[in-house]
């Protein structure tokens, strides 16, 4: 009986089934025909739309339109039409063989416009003597542009595109510039027959042109070797320079008139005359430049004072073009290869006046009418023996020279060796094993102090303190001793130094330049010229004279530093980004490591000291005597010169 109910279930489950199954695939049917509907729909609404755009562009009969034709490109010598044209022409040298070139492309397009049928001749413009690779300079091609703008040209006509421009920068953007004005300005290249105003011509104007720009590149290329070569073999270049004519052999010979001008212009200089006031004297003078213009400038004087060739030198490649596209001059850095040549040709001046003078154009700032040049001047006798006198401004002595000049005051140095021995006499009392304790190691403002930097030396006011009403002062320097003196001097001293002044009744310092000095001293005391270094003075006054020594060997090393700055002590990782590239800047004082362990020095090291209290010819105002045979120039030749310079002047004023 169960079993029965059983099969009964299972055939009615079946059946169940089979009615879902059909209830399903009808609905699946209609799904389908739905579907396709939709898509068939589709279809004919596309086809609807793409017979509607058929039709719309079927167009409409022409006969219904007007039709305006577009006006033809002229073709240049076939339009008869009126037309203002003009002609350019250039040479790229000032040669006299070029004239007949230039005079000859002239002359064709005066011909050539004139016989044209409608052209009327508006002007030639030509550029003698310039190079096509740049526009500058072509006063006469930049004008053509202007009156072009002005609209005062229709076309303008020239041999080829190398004579109208060798940049294909240039030549291309003028092209452009040309078509784009209203009206349109067409340019015509006769030998590559191309006409600017043809849709066709830029592709081959651009291969045009940069076969011109090329052609100029090896050009250049090859007069450098040319020159290099002509160089090294002592074959120099000859321009037109004042003083000299250039004889019937290209040799220079000299032109006594001109010459006078060129001596004046020397012992003016190294007698203490300003460039400007020489330009001046020159001017009012009338004297001439070689060009013939009276006119003169201190820059025209620099220049004529540095030509090597008036002590009759020649120096070759003194400036050079790198880009042969702009030609603009650089001074040349040993970029170039160069070539000297002494006593080349007869000199105007000797070759002692003109070292003077370059060594007087090196310290330019230095400059003082009634002191025209300083000589080495070393104390010969006294408590400051061996001292040199320095001008902080002349950079025209080495630390070698400054050596020399302190040596020559003590005759050898056996003379050395007996004037230290005689400064350490017994003092009564034994002082062997003592050191003598260093001042900075008691520093306080009070003290005298020095600060010495690469371009620059200080004094505080405590040496301004010391020296009571002096505003002047000499420094004085012996290599021997390595250390400095100052004393006081008159304002009207070569070498004096203005190194404070009262402020509201205080003494005020004035840090002062001394790179013409300070050169000298650090590479003879081998310093690095990134520190500053500063010394402590000793005062010492004896019937109404005083000095202020500070030694060379006992400094304090200033350096600045730029460090990182430290981060807070809380989690680095957040607060990273608002501190980093942040820097401050630290000074640091350093001191030598032979300070290591000592106080000071042994007394009878210090030969500083006993000079202070030196107890025989004090005399520290004593004046520094010239040293011989170190004299860039001697005072008896500046005299000569200057009377020379005088007589000449007169000279000249009458003929005037």
């Amino acid at each position: 009986m169960d079993s029965q109910k059983e099969l009964y279930k299972m055939q009615r489950k079946k059946q169940e089934s089979r009615h879902i199954k059909r209830e399903m695939h009808g609905i699946g049917t209609w799904r389908g025909v739905q579907q396709m509907t939709e898509q068939e729909r589709y279809a004919v609404s596309q086809e609807e739309r793409k017979e509607k755009i058929r039709a719309r562009y079927k167009g409409v009969d022409r006969s219904e339109l007007e039709f305006i034709p577009a006006k033809q490109k002229e073709k240049l010598f076939e339009d008869t039409g009126t037309k203002r044209v003009c002609a350019y022409c250039r040479v790229s040298t000032d040669d006299v063989n070029q004239t007949s070139s230039y005079e000859l492309q002239k002359n064709h397009y005066e011909d050539m416009i004139k016989e044209h049928q409608g052209w009327e001749l508006v002007g030639i413009y030509a550029d003698e003597g310039i190079s096509g690779t740049s526009l500058q300079h072509r006063d006469e091609f930049n004008q053509m542009i202007e009156d072009c703008k002005a609209g005062k040209i229709d076309l303008i006509v020239t041999k080829s595109v190398s004579r109208f421009a060798r940049n294909i920068v240039d030549c291309i953007a003028k092209v452009r510039e040309l078509a784009n004005m209203r009206p349109q300005v067409g340019v015509f290249f006769e030998t590559e027959h191309i006409y600017t105003l043809d849709n066709t011509s830029e592709m081959m104007l651009a291969v045009l042109s940069a076969a011109a720009q090329e052609e100029s590149h090896t050009k250049s290329e090859i007069m450098n070797i040319s020159i290099e070569q002509r160089f090294s073999r002592g074959i120099f270049l000859t321009p037109k320079l004042l003083g000299y004519d250039i004889g019937e052999d290209g040799n220079l010979v000299i032109n006594e008139e001109e010459a006078e001008t060129v001596r004046l212009c020397y012992y003016l200089f190294l007698n203490g005359f300003p460039t400007a006031e020489i330009a001046d004297i020159l001017t009012q003078l009338k004297r001439k430049t070689k060009p013939g213009n009276t006119k003169w400038s201190s820059s025209s004087i620099v220049s004529l004072l540095r030509n090597e060739r008036y002590c009759g030198d020649v120096l070759s490649r003194k400036t050079f073009t790198p880009n042969y596209l702009d030609h603009k001059a650089k001074k040349n850095r040993h970029d170039r290869n160069q070539y000297r040549q002494s006593d080349h040709h007869e000199a105007i001046v000797d070759r002692d006046i003109y070292n003077a003078a370059q060594k007087m154009l090196t310290a330019a700032r230095y400059a003082k009418k009634g002191f025209p040049f300083p000589n080495l001047k070393v104390v010969d006798e006294g408590a400051l023996k061996g001292f040199v006198s320095v001008n902080r401004s002349w950079t025209g002595f080495t630390g070698e020279d400054y050596e020399k000049a302190s040596q020559s005051a003590y005759y050898d140095q056996t003379d050395i060796d007996d004037t230290e021995k005689e400064e350490r006499k017994d003092s009564g009392f034994d002082l062997s094993g003592y050191e003598i304790v260093r001042a900075q190691f008691f520093s306080t403002r009070l003290n005298p102090a020095m600060t010495i930097s690469e371009e620059k030396v200080t004094f505080n006011t405590a040496c301004l303190k010391k020296f009571e009403n002096v505003e002047y002062v000499e420094i004085l320097f012996n290599s021997v001793e390595k250390c400095i003196a100052v004393r006081p001097c008159d304002k009207d001293d070569i070498n004096a130094v203005k190194w404070g002044t009262i402020r509201n009744g205080k003494w005020a310092v004035l840090p002062k330049s001394c790179k013409g000095f300070s050169e000298s001293l650090f590479d003879l005391m081998n310093w690095n010229d990134e520190c500053k270094y500063r010394f402590r003075g000793q005062y010492s006054k004896e019937n109404n004279e005083q000095i202020l020594l500070f030694d060379l060997e006992e400094p304090e090393v200033i350096k600045h530093e730029i460090i990182q700055e430290d981060l807070p002590d809380v989690n680095i990782s957040e607060c990273v980004k608002d501190t980093e590239n942040k820097t401050k800047k630290i000074v640091r004082t350093l001191f030598p490591k032979q300070w290591k362990n000592h106080f000071g020095c042994r007394t009878e090291e210090v030969v500083l000291l006993h000079r202070v209290k030196y107890c025989g010819n004090w005399d520290v105002l004593r004046p520094a005597k010239t040293v011989e045979g170190m004299e860039v120039i001697s005072e008896n030749l500046l005299k000569k010169l200057d009377n020379e310079a005088q007589n000449m002047i007169e000279k000249m004023r009458c003929a005037v």
